[in-house]
């Protein structure tokens, strides 16, 4: 069994990813953003792996949970602006294609 300080320390790691991951967020570093993540998501997969029966520990990860679960609303918020920037890029890309295509067609 997994110490009570154990498991929190895995909750503080994920807590300082996602803290790290918002100020990137905010600071538009999407690639930043992106390597933190591999490494938020290496850290829940190590947590999830620890037994977590206790009832006492959960009132001690509430408070760390909160925080992660605050970090991550606000880091997508922050992300949906470019997620919708790349998405007309995207789009503009495709309709360049097709009118490439098409005049290519003509011409030959």
């Amino acid at each position: 069994m997994n110490s009570q300080h154990d498991i929190l320390s895995h909750y503080q790691v994920i807590a300082q990813l996602s803290s790290r991951m918002l100020t990137e967020a905010r600071a538009s570093r999407w690639d930043a953003v992106f390597a933190l993540g591999e490494q938020y998501h290496e850290a829940v997969e190590a947590l999830r792996n620890l037994n977590l029966q206790s009832l006492e520990e959960r009132e001690a990860r509430k408070e760390l949970l909160t925080q992660i679960l605050d970090d991550d609303a606000n880091i997508r918020r922050l992300a949906m602006p470019e997620l919708e920037r790349l998405s007309g890029l995207l789009g503009n890309v495709k309709r360049q294609h097709r009118v490439l295509r098409t005049y290519s067609g003509t011409l030959a």
